[in-house]
């Protein structure tokens, strides 16, 4: 497998906006929209929470990408075989030090941030800060690394679905609702769908440097139908649950459906090098899907 042929980003500031891989920091927005968009559906639209919790989630999302490319360098599963896009350590683009600097300094910026959404929202931000923080690092690190033993996706659905929606709801109406929970496995089904395309294009790689994620443990076949089913996931509960609660506005996000089965069908036949352009497709899918929810949800107000 042929590693994939980038250029080096020109100048420093390049180098440090590839290596934050900006692609994906939209798993830390499309949350904080959803979240934000039921509070002011619901009456309870705080500007100052929700920017704190944007603000707050895209630095953790940083952090948490800057401590991949080192942990995942350090450990061996990112080495001159890989066949994703170019990571800024291993391509020597930056030093490990440089990199692990970087993790300090947004995961900090995270935490002072997490002091003013404490002060609006109390102690339930206190252990959901925290344990952000800690899952940033403990993601690819520690101990007991998620990636590594199969518990990315978990990890993936609590922070950047549930916990990052429901958070943003509570930090502006101090309450959480059921539509806030349905909203969150939505928006948290397409974030996890990533990191199953980043898996099953790394499988290979992932096993020889001992990277058990669930590609690796359970194998193709499971991985594309995981994909499949967190994908029809993320349609089916807002739809199902807005007719159900006479928040009609929510079938807006079946506006994405075309872009999710060309997603699909580029899954289910393409591997390795190929898989590339369905790990943007589906980030981008997820974006979409979160602003036409976003509006449903603002337009129910309106109405």
């Amino acid at each position: 497998m042929a590693q994939v042929t980038t250029a080096q980003p020109s100048g420093l500031v390049g180098i440090w906006w590839a290596a934050l891989r900006p692609n994906t920091l939209w798993a830390g927005f499309t949350p904080v929209l959803v979240g934000s968009a039921l509070a002011f559906a619901d009456g309870g639209l705080s500007i100052l929470p929700a920017l704190a919790a944007l603000v707050g989630a895209i630095l953790i999302q940083i952090g948490t990408n800057l401590f991949n490319d080192y942990s995942d360098f350090k450990k061996g599963a990112d080495t001159e075989q890989r066949i994703g896009p170019a990571r800024a350590t291993q391509r020597g683009w930056l030093q490990p030090e440089d990199v692990l600097l970087g993790v300090k300094v947004s995961l900090g910026m995270a935490f002072l941030v997490g002091i003013f959404l404490v002060y609006v929202g109390g102690w339930p931000i206190v252990f959901l800060g925290l344990a952000s923080l800690a899952c940033a690092i403990a993601y690819t690190g520690g101990p007991f690394p998620l990636a590594y033993v199969g518990l990315g996706d978990v990890f993936v659905m609590a922070f950047f679905g549930v916990g990052a929606v429901c958070g943003t709801y509570y930090v502006q109406t101090l309450t959480v609702s059921a539509d806030a929970l349905v909203a969150s496995v939505a928006v948290g089904a397409l974030a996890t769908a990533i990191l199953a395309v980043n898996n099953l294009r790394d499988r290979h790689t992932d096993a020889v440097a001992g990277k058990r994620t669930l590609a690796v443990r359970l194998g193709s076949r499971f991985t594309r139908v995981q994909y499949v089913l967190l994908v029809v996931m993320a349609f089916v509960l807002p739809v199902a649950w807005g007719i159900g609660q006479h928040r009609i506005t929510w079938v807006a996000v079946a506006g994405a459906a075309p872009m999710a089965v060309f997603e699909i069908r580029g899954l289910v036949v393409r591997d390795g090098q190929a898989l590339n352009p369905h790990l943007g497709g589906t980030a981008r899918l997820g974006l979409v899907h979160g602003v036409l929810l976003s509006v449903g949800m603002v337009a129910e107000a309106w109405l």
